[in-house]
């Protein structure tokens, strides 16, 4: 059901839920699926607890010392889901912010992703689904308490006011705190949502106000609890001994010196390899380094990364799946008096989040618990519980910080949390602590697939395109998980085309073919899924089909975007602040891109400079985005920032490549990554909007690679179609 939700009107905003909707559903990229109307479901019930604090929904309880817990749905993972979503209650609540403390919220169906139906987050979706989500959680506290307030005083809501947690009735001088009404305000019927009024933006306080800091504290005082800090009474900690190669099993073992070893628990065989149990982290290691394993490699993938990219430059001659066929692309390229043509290559690539996989599980006869980050719930419960063979509701979830993740604890498979469980379940009634190295970690597959494109344009005689066809080989995400009914089409993986066949670039004739080929490697999304590979191929095309036109870069975008102005609204500033056409110094080149993912809209303009040895550094990026609302302009300033330094890995330095079926890179030494001395300096720009939020976790990563090489090829004359580039100053 739909419930209309007021709000005094302001230019470009939806007024109604129904128009915010309507907005949104279309959030793709990663992770959507069907979207889920329901917000009452969340405000169904108000409690007053035997502490006397008031839940007047499951994302608020106010606590009698005036103190406001706000329960948060999404992982916090450094993304900023704290400090964001608590801020939309909190304006809606007229709150205090210095009492607000956000905490997660347990594996429960009422804290669903309400694009998705299910719990988690992914795909930038956190803040944009919870948008009028949460300003309606904080609305309906507000009203309770106003009315109960109302109710004492005996006097009219309408001269009742509230601000920074205190709520007043200026006629009579009376005041009282939120801790205060907790208890009276438990008493009051809950509103319906449509008789909410929500605010009118020209009136937040908090949304869009840069002193909203996020509190942090815990990560600098390490009293912020991630997986790898949780201690149990009796807990065990658990190492597993993986095949080299994917496909490959376990023929036998010898585990005589592991349990000869004195910290050593247990030895226990498990689908994934073979796991060595022991009374803490290092005896655990040591039990599994002497173990004596020899593999089957019968049915192991026996290949290299080199074959599987030379067959999809073969595959990529031949016409593929369609994902999009506008006008007649084939005519168009076969009479043309000019194509360009261009190959783009891609390796595989980790996620290398900072904390590598870990996961504590305790299973009991009555069922099971789970402490980690965890990122999607409602995926890892029904894991979970199907190896255990009791229900999702069994399988408590307790949500810890996590250090990163990047899509990697968003695992389709649950992998590493299906892992702890089948150990876990060896040690009944104890809780296992299950660690994964960073070789581990390094290792074990879920990757961002390698992909080939091959792009070709026709221009005509003012070198505009007349026609442009891309085909894309590489493995699907998509297939073969609880997401292929909506996200594969026609097969069709919509997340392997995404940013190709949303092409924004008006060119008559568009063409996309894809072939999705089967590999025994696993993959699965990773930070700004399809547009990783996409946002550079598309945006280092433009820029060549600029030169043989003999056109500025940025004129020859702008005059192919008139029919997006968000794209050029973010290209014009990030370019006007860049300085674009200005003189640089000797040594200096700029490359600019602009690049649309997750309905946000992101420019940037890079600046190298090239050293006489001939290796370049990038030294500065400037980056304008539109994301709506700009809930908080911190945090998006910091997610660009971050987006752009996860960007510029895969640019200049990171990949996985695989020799007779084994991961060649095992930790940070050989899959490097940016380090902080290798950061540029970073002048972010957020465009002013009245539009609703969209997402900001992932969109900034894509145009930092195309701007860099870009750039590159003004350096040089040359573009680089592979990634990653060859020259970077590591």
């Amino acid at each position: 059901m739909l419930h209309r939700i007021q709000a005094r009107p302001t230019a470009q905003m939806p007024t109604s839920r129904r128009g915010f909707l309507k907005l949104m559903a279309g959030t793709g990229a990663g992770l959507t699926l069907a979207l889920n109307t329901s917000v009452q479901a969340s405000t169904a019930s108000a409690s007053l607890n035997s502490d006397g604090s008031f839940e007047p929904n499951a994302f608020i309880r106010i606590n009698p010392d005036n103190t406001i817990a706000v329960v948060v749905k999404h992982l916090e993972m450094g993304q900023g889901a704290f400090v964001g979503l608590t801020t939309l209650i909190a304006e809606e609540l007229d709150a205090d912010w210095q009492q607000i403390r956000p905490e997660h919220a347990p594996a429960d169906s009422r804290y669903n992703n309400t694009f998705w139906g299910m719990q988690g987050v992914g795909g930038s979706s956190g803040l944009a689904n919870s948008f009028n989500q949460l300003r309606i959680a904080g609305a309906t506290a507000r009203a309770m308490l106003v009315a109960a307030a109302a109710q004492q005083w005996q006097v009219a809501v309408r001269d009742i006011s509230v601000k920074q947690s205190v709520i007043s009735h200026q006629a009579s001088g009376r005041n009282a705190t939120f801790g205060e009404l907790a208890s009276a305000a438990a008493q009051q019927k809950i509103p319906p949502a449509d008789s909410l009024t929500l605010k009118n933006p020209a009136d937040f306080t908090l949304i869009g106000n840069a002193k909203v800091r996020r509190n942090d504290a815990g990560k600098t005082n390490g009293t912020a609890l991630f997986t790898q800090d949780i201690q149990l009474p009796g807990m065990r900690v658990a190492m597993v001994a993986h095949p080299p190669r994917f496909g490959a099993t376990v023929a036998s073992v010898d585990d005589s010196k592991a349990r000869a070893l004195s910290g050593v628990i247990d030895v226990v065989q498990i689908p994934s390899g073979v796991a060595v149990i022991g009374k803490d982290t290092w005896s655990a290691k040591q039990g599994r380094d002497a173990l004596v394993i020899r593999w089957d490699n019968s049915k192991a993938f026996r290949g290299s990364s080199r074959q599987m990219l030379d067959d999809y430059h073969q595959r990529v001659q031949q016409p593929g799946t369609t994902a999009r066929n506008d006008g007649d692309t084939v005519s168009a390229l076969n009479t043309a008096s000019k194509v360009i043509e261009a190959t783009f290559e891609f390796p595989y690539l980790a996620h290398a989040a900072m904390e590598p996989m870990n996961c504590v599980v305790q299973v009991t006869e009555t069922g099971c618990e789970i402490w980690n980050g965890a990122q999607i719930q409602t995926l890892d419960q029904g894991a979970v519980a199907a190896i255990l063979g009791i229900k999702p509701a069994q399988v408590k979830i307790n949500t810890l910080f996590a250090g990163g993740s990047f899509g990697r604890r968003a695992n389709p498979a649950s992998d590493y949390i299906v892992e702890a469980t089948q150990v876990a379940r060896s040690q009944p009634g104890i809780p296992v602590k299950l660690i994964w190295t960073r070789e581990d970690d390094t290792r074990a597959g879920y990757y961002r697939p390698a992909y080939v494109h091959k792009i070709r344009a026709a221009l005509d005689d003012n070198g505009m395109p007349l026609a442009w066809q891309q085909r894309i080989a590489g493995q699907s995400i998509i297939q073969d998980t609880a997401f292929e009914s909506a996200m594969v089409k026609n097969g069709i993986d919509s997340t392997s085309v995404e940013g190709a066949s949303t092409l924004a670039y008006q060119v008559p004739n568009l063409q996309v073919e894809l072939h999705t080929v089967k590999q025994p490697v696993p993959v699965q999304w990773l930070r700004s899924v399809g547009h990783t590979h996409t946002g550079f191929s598309t945006e280092v095309f433009i820029d060549q089909l600029a030169k043989a036109a003999g056109k500025d870069p940025v004129d020859y975008r702008m005059a192919l975007l008139t029919e997006h102005p968000r794209h050029q609204g973010v290209l014009r500033l990030a370019t006007e602040k860049a300085s674009w056409g200005s003189p640089l110094p000797a040594g200096r080149f700029r490359g600019v891109a602009v690049h649309e993912s997750f309905h946000s809209y992101v420019a940037q303009v890079a600046e190298i400079a090239m050293h006489d040895d001939g290796t370049f550094s990038v030294e500065k990026v400037t980056c304008a985005v539109d994301c709506g609302i700009a809930v908080n302009p911190d945090v998006i300033r910091a997610q660009m920032e971050g987006g752009i330094g996860y960007g510029l890995s895969p640019a200049l330095m990171s990949e996985i490549t695989l020799e007779d079926g084994q991961i060649v890179q095992s930790n940070f030494h050989d899959y490097q990554v940016l380090r902080i001395n290798q950061m540029p300096a970073i002048d972010v720009h957020i465009v002013p909007s009245a539009e609703a939020p969209t997402g900001v976790g992932e969109p900034g990563t894509p145009p930092i690679a195309p701007a860099v090489a870009n750039a590159l090829a003004a350096a040089t004359g040359e573009w680089q179609t592979t990634l990653p580039l060859k020259g970077a100053r590591l």
